[in-house]
């Protein structure tokens, strides 16, 4: 049986809002609680995949205001990170990413519809979760000093120097999120430097048509997207997601199966509509809820937000790039690979070296890596609880 997962209860609940939705200060403020992970991600999976920024942004913002219409509380949606790292390391086309989240939408919502999250969920060791996750920011770390960060040459250090330094010396107390403030001083930097700061990469700006994904794109997404990032998205985006919003909001009965219903819908709209595969975090809760916000407006006007960005795109009245200095953006992609490395703590002590040897493993560069690192990780951390129930019972002698 694998170590509860679920985060600790909160003791601070705030008041009930019977389902109503407000747009004063709180709302806007708590709106951009989580902008310095969610729009680094989407910048990157552009930048690797070349798909439509247009659609991408348009498409997510949707998606946001229909969760903050349906669950009536901050329930943000968030890019998958293992999809999304995975995406920015080693690079896929459009049709395997929109095939990777009809297959995850697919995957989930059969679970839900049929009650077998919870059952899954405890079938997965969190060393192995923890593992994966420390092996993605891993990745993604190497990738953001490696080619994002060193992409400009000694400006580029410079640039980076300085925008850790702008991280580090915020004060704790600020109340406004340190990535909106870095991505403002990013958006900064880009409209002084001009010319000085061109992109490598070029972005398809004529949307593809619509529709389901090809069977071949939702196998290969499957295979190589959706396998690492269902373990993820079990332990974590489910089962912590509604662990939060029972503390929060207990008032609004969200429940796993719900949570994973939305979860499988939202996925498989965004595969139809060329979107990428998104979740619900508790990251991206607790981001709204820190800054402010407290219904379902704050997630609204996020989703209002990235919008407008893919209208201001589509009208010619924006480079996208513009808001991201490749240096830059690798100090932004850094720091969320630096959080996914630091869950490794969060694994009981006896277990962290398997936690370890799965990332170690997931972040090389073998064949089906991922599923290596998941199936060694498993077979190790059932070998070791089943040894050592059995030495406690004195069927195997200590060798201490």
């Amino acid at each position: 049986m694998s170590v509860r997962m679920d985060p600790p209860r909160t003791r601070v609940l705030p008041k009930a809002h019977g389902g109503r939705f407000s747009f004063g200060a709180g709302e806007w403020s708590g709106a951009f609680g989580d902008i310095g992970t969610d729009l680094p991600l989407l910048a990157g999976i552009l930048m690797a995949s070349g798909m439509p920024p247009v659609r991408v942004f348009i498409v997510f913002g949707l998606l946001q205001i229909a969760s903050g219409w349906v669950y009536r509380m901050p329930m943000a949606v968030q890019p998958l990170k293992a999809v999304a790292a995975l995406v920015i390391a080693q690079g896929a086309d459009a049709g395997i990413i929109t095939g990777a989240g009809f297959a995850i939408g697919a995957v989930m919502l059969a679970l839900a519809l049929s009650r077998g999250l919870q059952d899954l969920s405890r079938l997965i060791p969190e060393p192995v979760i923890r593992g994966i996750q420390f092996g993605l920011g891993l990745k993604l770390f190497i990738l953001a000093l490696g080619q994002y960060v060193g992409s400009q040459g000694w400006i580029g250090y410079l640039l980076a120097l300085a925008a850790a330094a702008f991280i580090v010396t915020l004060p704790k107390s600020s109340r406004c999120p340190v990535g909106l403030l870095l991505l403002l001083f990013g958006v900064a930097v880009a409209w002084m430097g001009g010319a000085a700061f061109p992109s490598k990469w070029v972005l398809a700006q004529t949307p593809d048509a619509w529709g389901l994904p090809l069977p071949q794109d939702i196998w290969a997404g499957f295979l190589l997207l959706a396998v690492p990032q269902l373990p993820l998205s079990l332990g974590n985006s489910i089962l912590a997601t509604q662990r939060l919003a029972d503390d929060w909001f207990p008032e609004r009965g969200v429940t796993i199966r719900k949570i994973g219903l939305g979860y499988g819908v939202f996925n498989v709209v965004a595969a139809l509509l060329g979107g990428i595969p998104v979740c619900h975090g508790s990251g991206g809760m607790a981001g709204h809820y820190t800054f402010g916000g407290r219904t379902g407006g704050s997630v609204i006007i996020y989703g209002a937000f990235f919008i407008s960005l893919g209208l201001a795109v589509h009208l010619g009245a924006l480079d996208i790039l513009a808001f991201f200095p490749l240096p830059i953006l690798g100090v932004m992609l850094a720091r969320e690979a630096w959080a996914l490395m630091g869950r490794i703590r969060q694994t009981e002590p006896g277990y962290r070296w398997i936690a370890a040897l799965v990332g170690i493993l997931a972040a090389s560069n073998l064949p089906n890596g991922f599923l290596i690192a998941m199936a060694a990780g498993s077979a190790l951390y059932y070998i070791s609880i089943t040894t050592r129930s059995r030495r406690s019972t004195g069927k195997i002698p200590s060798t201490g």
